[in-house]
């Protein structure tokens, strides 16, 4: 086996087993953790990000999932208005249902 550019020979288990060693030397040390220092202010908001739960954003005091029957013309109908207003199912619904506790005065 040559090297890039060498033209020279070499055991390959001889190299990989010297260049195993010298990149893994400095783990053979006792306690590496007490060379690290304090998290930086970005370090803190990466690592908080990464333990919250995954899940949808909360809003108020949260959502709740519901089972609702709608007629289908309705649906239908409603969810092309969704589209047309660039919002989901759930958005319209919604705007809908504050729309009417509005009007009827129980916001």
């Amino acid at each position: 086996m040559t090297t890039k550019g060498s033209g020279k020979r070499r055991r390959p288990v001889e190299v990989r087993a010297a260049e195993l060693a010298e990149e893994t030397a400095r783990y053979d040390r006792e306690m590496i953790i007490d060379e690290f220092g304090p998290m930086t202010a970005a370090a803190r908001a990466r690592w908080a990000r990464a333990k919250r739960k995954p899940g949808r954003p909360r809003r108020g005091k949260g959502a709740k999932a519901i089972s609702v029957s709608v007629e289908r013309g309705l649906l239908s109908r409603s969810d092309a208005l969704a589209k047309d207003l660039g919002l989901s199912r759930a958005a319209l619904i919604e705007r809908g249902l504050q729309a009417v506790l509005a009007a009827e005065g129980r916001n």
